[in-house]
């Protein structure tokens, strides 16, 4: 099961929340908060596994309870895994994405996102998974990448050459922000074959992250900034 606490000022929109994951398989709701400060003590208590973390709110905001939550997981030092945290919020504005981003957030959703990629996101980054609505994930790699101003560090192999079709399709849209969930319904494959393209693919461009890859993918064309989603 995967233990998840539920973080929004607004009762209607966090008791939406709370019934819905409650109804999905595999998923516990271990706990609510309606502000920063009682998520920060919620999360020490609970220790839950995932955390959905509402951006704006009276108070702590969910930029500074991000900071705090992971900061006191590691200064915990339990041996525990520190709770994974996805963003939850109304509002698609690059500073929200950035903050939470560097605050050390696992995800980043719109709340008009559907019920079944929601539940399918909780459950991506409680695997330890980096998962961003596909709008955020173009916007934040074509910023990347049309940034021309710092000179170019060593990366990893960049020949494409060295993967299969079916790994360079995989890697596609994983930059174009799908899930594997959602890559697997698309591909008519399983998720964990998905799951095995991807860790190929990552092995052999010598690449440490989801993230460097969906970097790699705009960087040598495979995905133009720009371009459809999917």
């Amino acid at each position: 099961m995967t233990s998840v606490l539920v973080v929004d000022d607004q009762d209607l929109i966090r008791a939406g929340l709370v019934a819905l994951l409650r109804a999905a398989p595999g998923i516990e709701v271990v706990g609510e908060a309606a502000d920063g400060e009682s998520a920060v003590a919620c999360a020490a208590c609970l220790r839950p596994d995932v955390i959905l973390m509402d951006i704006r709110m009276p108070g702590m905001d969910g930029t500074v309870a991000t900071e705090r939550i992971l900061a006191d997981a590691a200064a915990a030092d339990s041996g525990a895994p520190p709770p994974r945290i996805l963003v939850l919020t109304t509002f698609d504005l690059d500073e929200y994405v950035y903050a939470a981003l560097r605050a050390g957030a696992s995800g980043f959703l719109l709340k008009d996102t559907g019920p079944q990629r929601l539940i399918d996101a909780v459950s991506a980054v409680s695997r330890g998974d980096l998962l961003f609505a596909p709008s955020v994930t173009r916007r934040l790699i074509e910023t990347y990448v049309s940034n021309a101003d710092p000179a170019p560090a060593p990366g990893p192999a960049t020949d494409l050459d060295l993967l299969t079709a079916r790994e360079c399709e995989v890697l596609r849209l994983t930059a174009r922000g799908l899930s594997n969930t959602e890559i697997a319904e698309q591909l008519y494959i399983g998720e964990a074959t998905v799951k095995t393209h991807l860790n190929r693919t990552m092995s052999k461009l010598n690449l440490d992250s989801r993230a460097q890859a969906v970097v790699l993918a705009y960087e040598t064309g495979l995905v133009v900034p720009g371009g459809p989603a999917a």
